[in-house]
């Protein structure tokens, strides 16, 4: 019988392996460029000696060589140029010492160097641990000490956070003050010029890819991706979010966070042009849009809702007739924002729902978010999604219970120790939700914001959606303190929109009209602007105390 069960789990994965193969040629299209016979063999020797990252660059430059891969405020650099460069510094940084398995961390914004520094790691088989760049210097080093860190690929912006340590092979600079690296022996563009562009020696290990989860609770865990030979990831994403080669796409969300790596590492592979700067904003993402015909746009929910604050006229007058895809993950995107950039927009708005430890559970659609406003979507083809109770049982049809997602693209636990809970192989995201008649998923707020007010349980994403569509209101947050009568109240943080005059009355009293008694929160506090990290979530913790 195990014999039967495995050979019928490998014919399973073959079979799904198949799909996800149909969905990225696809994806590549009748037009795609083909690439010559002998370069593709390069490409699988690639795939076989640098693992999917190393190779998805190797691929592009053979087929796409003098197309650009990237454009950043430095101009263009070639998917030939970019493969030759990452293998130049992966051989500068394995004559400096870094190795297969050891530590390579880079803090870096959007721009080449970033690039060019995870390519290089593939090549390298290290593992390449991506850093926020909201860190301080402490934090760093902490993570980096945790990590193992070798050597360190920094901007210039952040060099007194990374004076906060001392790798043994070396830090260097990827990017000057919006100009070119100038030559020294800390630059990387000068590891680059004199190094050899010849595909470095097939390390012994593949590239592990170690993100950091938010850390909007508590300090960030690493989260190692064994890059393993499947199309799982690509796949499924395509299958629900229709990119295509070629093509050139906007990426205004950071890449070393999960949503952002991987739609450019996806979008590179296809052969599209990555369109970065380094702090992206508004009007840079609409001049970027408009001015390279771009077929996509990659985002965060809240540069989204900034970037439809420029008004109808303003994203009227442009054209974007070219826009096929905004695709927005990273926090809770609003079913009021979904549909307002739909209106305008057209039916272009994809929401992808995940964690870093498991990746993407749910992808919505223009069609699903049309017919249910506020669902995250469908599990795409090769995840699973299950709603369990406390005892690990699944809830009845139209309950609430804790989201837990099986596929093969979860994550293999923290670097430091600990993982996910997991029952019967599905990971849980730490959310909580219910599925409609259709099967979509809404998701109702993590399992540990949920707040027991006088008896009745409340979660602050549903307050916070209701807040959030008010005419005066631009953004809301919501959160549990402590009350000796009740055991605890609600304490709603809100930034008012435009100026417009709102005081705390009129807020309880538009909870009250729309939601139960228990929902409407006691303290209204307005603030300026909530406190964020790079990719676009609340850090709640950083929410003022009240005077």
């Amino acid at each position: 019988m195990d014999i039967l069960k495995t050979a019928s789990l490998a014919l399973e994965r073959a079979s799904l392996e198949a799909r996800f193969a149909m969905t990225l040629l696809e994806a590549r299209g009748p037009g795609v460029v083909l690439t010559p016979p002998h370069k593709f063999i390069g490409t699988l020797r690639c795939l076989e000696g640098f693992g999917p990252v190393g190779a998805a660059i190797a691929l592009a430059a053979a087929s796409y060589g003098d197309h650009p891969a990237i454009i950043d405020e430095l101009g263009e650099v070639t998917f030939g140029e970019l493969d030759a460069r990452s293998s130049a510094l992966a051989n500068a940084l394995r004559d400096k010492g870094v190795s297969s398995k050891d530590g390579l961390g880079i803090l870096c914004r959007n721009h080449r160097g970033l690039f060019e520094a995870i390519f290089a790691g593939a090549k390298l088989g290290a593992h390449t641990l991506l850093l926020n760049t909201d860190f301080a210097g402490p934090q760093l080093a902490d993570v980096c000490e945790r990590e193992g860190v070798t050597a360190l690929i920094h901007d210039e912006e952040f060099t007194k956070v990374a004076d906060a340590v001392e790798p043994s092979g070396g830090k260097y600079v990827a990017w000057v003050d919006g100009a070119h690296p100038a030559s020294g022996e800390t630059r990387l563009e000068k590891l680059i010029e004199s190094s050899s562009t010849a595909r470095p020696p097939r390390p012994s290990s593949k590239q592990k890819i170690v993100l950091l989860t938010s850390g909007t609770t508590g300090t960030p865990k690493g989260a190692p991706r064994d890059m393993a030979l499947s199309l799982a990831l690509p796949g499924g994403y395509l299958s629900k979010i229709p990119l295509r080669s070629g093509r050139r796409i906007v990426l205004a969300a950071p890449a070393f966070h999960a949503w952002g790596l991987l739609s450019s590492m996806l979008s590179l592979g296809l052969g599209n042009t990555l369109v970065v700067t380094r702090k992206a904003d508004p009007k840079w993402t609409l001049d970027a849009l408009e001015e390279h015909r771009a077929d996509a746009l990659i985002t965060v929910p809240i540069l989204l809702s900034r970037f439809m604050e420029l008004g109808d006229d303003e994203l009227g007058s442009r054209d974007l007739d070219d826009l096929r895809v905004i695709a927005v993950s990273g926090s809770a995107l609003s079913s009021e924002l979904a549909t307002k950039t739909m209106d305008l927009l057209g039916d272009v708005v994809y929401n992808l729902y995940g964690s870093t430890e498991v990746a993407y559970a749910t992808i919505a659609t223009p069609q699903d978010m049309r017919e249910a406003p506020g669902t995250v979507g469908r599990p795409p083809t090769g995840t699973t999604i299950k709603l369990l109770d406390e005892d690990g049982n699944e809830v009845a049809a139209g309950d609430s219970g804790r989201i837990f997602v099986g596929s093969s693209m979860q994550f293999e636990g923290y670097t430091g120790g600990g993982s996910k809970e997991t029952v019967a192989g599905l990971m849980s995201t730490g959310d909580i939700g219910h599925f409609d008649d259709a099967g979509r998923l809404f998701v109702d707020g993590r399992d540990d914001d949920m707040i027991v007010s006088g008896g009745e349980n409340v979660f602050p994403a549903e307050v916070e959606e209701l807040l959030g569509a008010h005419e005066s209101i631009s953004e809301a947050a919501v959160v549990g303190v402590d009350d000796e009568k009740y055991g605890k109240r609600l304490r709603a943080y809100v930034v008012r929109s435009g100026g417009k005059d709102l005081d705390e009355d009129a807020v309880r009293a538009y909870v009250k009209e729309n939601l139960a008694r228990y929902k409407v929160p006691r303290d209204v506090i307005f603030i300026d602007e909530m406190p964020r990290n790079p990719a676009g979530k609340v850090v709640k913790r950083d929410l003022p105390d009240p005077d």
